[in-house]
């Protein structure tokens, strides 16, 4: 998506700062954190949200959440938090799925 502002990070026509990344994602810090360590994780493939996703993409979303995992684990994050927002009444913002792995404060629930 030409007008996609994460297709334009992976693109690398707008800076980030990677933490992470392969053939098929990329991890960066989140501009707006809100915990300590806040990366959003995103396929390459775009897809705008949950709701959008296909049966083919079922493996895909299985290993997005193993990276996060696996970035929890490189960086040391015994504890954290993976969220996804669908939708404009979830918090979505940008229309590009992607789950946000936070970690370095105690997580309340609910959220507030």
């Amino acid at each position: 998506m030409s007008d996609c502002l994460f297709c334009k990070i992976i693109e690398k026509k707008i800076p980030a700062k990677i933490e992470y990344e392969d053939p098929e994602f990329l991890a960066f810090y989140d501009i707006h954190p809100q915990a300590p360590s806040h990366l959003l994780i995103i396929p390459k493939k775009h897809i705008e949200q949950i709701g959008d996703l296909q049966d083919v993409d079922e493996t895909l979303i299985g290993r997005l959440i193993l990276r996060a995992k696996q970035i929890a684990k490189k960086n040391s994050w015994k504890d954290y938090r993976l969220v996804f927002n669908s939708g404009l009444e979830a918090g979505q913002t940008v229309f590009h799925i992607h789950l946000h792995l936070l970690s370095g404060r105690k997580m309340d629930w609910p959220p507030g």
